[in-house]
């Protein structure tokens, strides 16, 4: 059965749970929790890991050399259960190994770890994806923590995204949740995008390049949240229209093309792991004052 660990400092409370080693809360030493509380009334994720694909293959079905498997949204590892193998005061570490059940969807050996980390009042947030079969092992990966909007003391308060890079990326457009077309503008200028619920209306936000390795998401003379991104070129912005939360999902991978094919080695940013190789992927935030 699915348990919560916790692990703190002097700074931050983190809960993290066994199922799909997803975070449950995010909680400052004044008990004010920064992460969404999963309300079912708008979305039940908090913080899920998404692996071996992210985003959607058409029509939940992946493609492995001609041969298709079901796969829904953001793959297999958010709804397993993980192995609790190493926890201290400030940091847990969850895993989940390939089984016959993983198999029979994606049919490759794999280890995935995902350790969470307190320094301060910094939260790091490490996956490492390693392969423990004989054949190359295909793969996207990507996390979809979700925080409030507004902030806590934040109320009323115009909020943005600033990206350190001050950069105006592309953003493309979904369709039925697959990728499709490059839209004409960004929506970021000098690398600020000033928040508002309508920016939603039609799906995600999703910028395949240029967004950086760090940005800020914060309250016009409030709180804000610092972000930095390792080896994570993707970033996406999500929240179902008018719903108290906001998704910033750094991704290495993304939807199938529509119109496209449902191999998963044509997914855009799909990587590939010689056997026994690994990879490590990250995030961390880092709560102003």
């Amino acid at each position: 059965m699915p348990h919560t660990i916790r692990i703190e400092n002097a700074d931050l409370i983190v809960e993290v749970s066994t199922l799909g080693a997803e975070m449950q809360s995010l909680k400052t030493a004044d008990g004010r929790n920064w992460l969404w509380n999963g309300d079912a009334a708008w979305w039940t994720g908090r913080s899920p890991i998404l692996f071996p694909i992210v985003g959607k293959a058409p029509g939940d079905l992946l493609a492995v050399n001609g041969t298709t498997y079901p796969m829904a949204q953001h793959g297999i590892a958010r709804r397993r259960e993980f192995t609790l193998v190493e926890q201290n005061t400030n940091a847990c570490c969850h895993e989940l190994a390939s089984t016959s059940e993983t198999r029979a969807v994606y049919p490759f050996d794999f280890r995935l770890t995902l350790e969470h980390r307190l320094d301060g009042r910094k939260l790091s947030v490490t996956a490492t994806v390693e392969n423990t079969g004989g054949t190359p092992l295909p793969f996207g990966i990507g996390f979809h923590p979700a925080f409030l909007w507004p902030l806590p003391g934040a109320e009323n308060k115009p909020h943005a995204v600033t990206l350190d890079n001050g950069a105006e990326p592309g953003v493309v457009q979904l369709e039925d949740g697959l990728i499709g077309k490059t839209l004409p503008t960004s929506p970021f200028k000098a690398g600020r995008l000033e928040l508002s619920h309508s920016l939603f209306d039609n799906d995600a936000l999703i910028f395949p390049e240029g967004a950086g390795t760090a940005l800020t998401y914060g309250a016009e003379g409030g709180p804000s949240l610092f972000f930095t991104f390792q080896n994570l070129p993707n970033i996406a912005l999500w929240q179902k229209p008018g719903a108290p939360f906001l998704c910033i999902e750094p991704w290495h991978g993304m939807a199938a093309h529509a119109g496209g094919t449902a191999e998963l080695v044509e997914r855009p940013y799909t990587l590939a792991l010689a056997a026994g190789d690994a990879m490590r992927f990250g995030f961390s935030v880092e709560i102003g004052r």
